[in-house]
């Protein structure tokens, strides 16, 4: 790969960056720590599967027309 390259120079700036770094290596650490706490963690404890919960025989197609229709139906009686 010739060294005038765009592609070629930006991964060299990037893999020449993270090879001398210091305390960039421990902070990234922490972002990761915290994106996999953000994604898993909470996701796991704090947002379950509702919809299997709720549907039936995993009809989750038919749990949710038939949850569209039915608010759709107390809205039009508003």
């Amino acid at each position: 790969m010739k060294k005038n390259n765009l592609l070629y120079r930006i991964y060299d700036l990037y893999a020449d960056g993270f090879r001398n770094m210091t305390l960039g290596r421990t902070l990234w650490a922490v972002i990761l720590i915290k994106l996999f706490v953000i994604f898993i963690v909470l996701k796991i404890f704090f947002f379950p599967n509702f919809l299997s919960s709720k549907a039936k025989d995993g009809d989750k197609a038919g749990y949710v027309s038939n949850e569209m229709v039915q608010r759709s139906e107390v809205a039009d009686q508003k």
